[in-house]
């Protein structure tokens, strides 16, 4: 597994610390220091089934200064992974990417989705 976050952000703080108390191993990622590419976006997005749209953190500030609200309406899928690719403050957080084989990804931190990991382990 690959744990993608912000260590200062709350949600990922939640999500980290519930994978550590399910004895769920991972491969933990700054998405400040290290972010993902446009391909690696990419591929996360199909093991999702997400909208490329969900994998923006339409909370933070660089959305909202950069007036990404409307803009993103009239882009391609493409410019989107391009998009995010510069910026992982831009990206929705945390992601927890399944790398074995046909693995799924999980944009954001819900419990029962996570759960869904207990069952195949």
């Amino acid at each position: 597994m690959l744990f993608v976050c912000y260590p200062r952000c709350s949600t990922c703080k939640k999500a980290q610390k519930w994978l550590d108390d399910h004895q769920i191993p991972y491969e933990l990622r700054d998405i400040k220091e290290n972010n993902p590419s446009a391909e690696e976006l990419a591929a996360w997005q199909k093991k999702s089934g997400k909208e490329v749209k969900k994998f923006f953190n339409t909370s933070g500030q660089l959305y909202r200064s950069m007036g990404l609200k409307d803009k993103v309406k009239e882009m391609s899928d493409r410019e989107m992974f391009d998009l995010l690719a510069t910026d992982g403050m831009l990206v929705k957080r945390p992601i927890l990417v399944d790398e074995s084989g046909e693995g799924r990804a999980f944009v954001g931190f819900r419990e029962a989705e996570y759960e869904t990991l207990l069952k195949e382990k």
